[in-house]
C-alpha cells in the first residue's frame, strides 16, 4: 500500500475539506495529537460552545480565576464529558499529568492540573469537551481522499479569540484560499450545507 498519508507525523493541524458535511467536522480545524498504526486522536479548536468554563468548574467545585465570560470548546464528537486542558505554558511549569505537545503547548485530563491551572492561570488556556478519534488506517483513508489537509500547527490560532476565522486563516498559512476549494461533495450528490 504505497501511500502518501503514512508521512503524516503527529502533532499536526487537520485542515476539513469543504466536502466534509458531517455537522461536527464542517471547516473544522483539529489538532491531530496522536498518530500511530492503531488510530489517531485529535482535538477540535474552532468549535466554541455555549458552555462558560466557570459553570463547568463550579460543578467540579473548582474556583476559576479566568475571564468569567470565557467559554468551553468541543474537541470532538467522542467522550463528551472527557475534559482536556490546552494551555500554554510560559514558564509556570507544566506537569507530571500534561503532555506537551509543541512548544510550549500542553494538554492534560488531569483534575488536579485543571485545579492548579484555574487558580495561577497561564499564559493561554481552552477547556475542551470531548475528541475526535479514527480507528487503524481511517485517516489515512480520509487523507487520500483529500477530506483534510495538512498544515504545521500554529498555536496562536488554537488560542485565537475568534475561533470562526481559524478555518480560513490556516488555510491562507498553507496558500490555500478558501474560496478557491470545491463546495461540491465529491459522492456525486448535489448536496451541499447551507
Amino acid at each position: 500500500m504505497g501511500s502518501h498519508a503514512e508521512s503524516i507525523e503527529a502533532p499536526v493541524m487537520l485542515v476539513a475539506m469543504p466536502q466534509i458535511v458531517d455537522p461536527f467536522f464542517w471547516h473544522s480545524v483539529v489538532l491531530l495529537v496522536e498518530y500511530t498504526a492503531e488510530g489517531s486522536l485529535g482535538l477540535v479548536i474552532n468549535r466554541p460552545t455555549e458552555l462558560k468554563v466557570s459553570d463547568v468548574l463550579r460543578e467540579l467545585e473548582i474556583a476559576w480565576t479566568g475571564d468569567p465570560e470565557e467559554i468551553v470548546h468541543l474537541g470532538g464528537p467522542v467522550q463528551p464529558q472527557l475534559g482536556s486542558v490546552l494551555y500554554r505554558a510560559e514558564g509556570n511549569g507544566t506537569d507530571e499529568a500534561s503532555a506537551e505537545i509543541v512548544d510550549g503547548l500542553c494538554v492534560s485530563q488531569n483534575i488536579e492540573t485543571l485545579r492548579r491551572l484555574a487558580t495561577s492561570l497561564p499564559f493561554e488556556l481552552r477547556l475542551v469537551l470531548g475528541y475526535a478519534g479514527w480507528s487503524a488506517g481511517q485517516l489515512d483513508e480520509e487523507i487520500r481522499r483529500h477530506d483534510w489537509l495538512v498544515a504545521p500547527i500554529d498555536v496562536g490560532q488554537i488560542f485565537a479569540p475568534d475561533p470562526e476565522n481559524v478555518w480560513e486563516r490556516v488555510l491562507h498559512s498553507i496558500g490555500i484560499r478558501p474560496e478557491s476549494l470545491p463546495t461540491i461533495p465529491f459522492d456525486g450528490s448535489d448536496e451541499v450545507p447551507s
